[in-house]
């Protein structure tokens, strides 16, 4: 049975350590499609669609700018089932990790969002086509599902992640030292965000020298 939670609950924090909002938030090719997909969405129909990447290609922040903008309450996988349906009608909803949902909320989910005023933002990395649910019902209403893909960052998004990253902790890096990352780390969120905290930790100024002994003591972490 579903738990009823409060209203003043029901805005779940997705990425509090981010941004808020558009800011920094860059576009390229990596990310238009999505971008295209969700700027005019849902318009007045409404329905369901995904966003589908990898981890640290940056979904949830693009679901954070859409729910900010529709006004959506944003939900996170398994705490989905927590949240009374009856509160959720004739709302847009965000489902952040959304293949975690259990099976009869996701089946309410998709239901609520084709009511008058509804819609849903699912974000996972697997599209819906591709997720094991028992609910043969589901199972039709899931590969309905229009899913519209985010790649890994490329270089101006990543770019972008070490830039913000280097600008919360009041760093300064060297010119050079954003494009040598660039080439030399993996292309997520969190590779950005794990790199810049080890060079912060050092209370140094981050040069390429710094940047590259960073990496060298990693690299060598792995193979201990």
């Amino acid at each position: 049975m579903s738990r009823t939670v409060q209203s003043d609950q029901m805005r779940l924090p997705l990425q509090t350590d981010l941004p808020e909002g558009e800011v920094g938030f860059v576009v390229s090719d990596s990310n238009r499609a999505a971008v295209d997909a969700t700027e005019a969405w849902p318009g007045l129909i409404g329905g369901v669609m995904a966003i589908c990447g990898p981890a640290g290609c940056g979904k949830s922040r693009l679901g954070q700018i859409w729910a900010e903008r529709v006004g959506a309450v944003a939900l996170n996988g398994e705490e989905a089932a927590l949240i009374d349906p009856l509160e959720l009608e004739g709302r847009p909803v965000l489902l952040d990790r959304a293949m975690d949902t259990d099976d009869e909320t996701l089946f309410h989910l998709i239901n609520l969002a084709q009511a008058p005023g509804g819609a849903m933002l699912m974000l996972s990395r697997p599209a819906p086509s591709a997720w094991a649910v028992t609910v043969p019902d589901l199972r039709s209403r899931l590969d309905a599902v229009i899913s519209v893909p985010m790649e890994a960052p490329d270089d101006a998004v990543l770019a972008a992640m070490l830039d913000t990253r280097f600008a919360e902790r009041g760093i300064r890096p060297a010119r050079d030292v954003v494009p040598y990352l660039l080439r030399r780390i993996d292309r997520s969120a969190a590779a950005a965000a794990d790199i810049v905290g080890r060079l912060d930790a050092l209370h140094r100024p981050v040069t390429r020298s710094l940047a590259r002994e960073v990496l060298d003591d990693a690299g060598d972490d792995e193979t201990d």
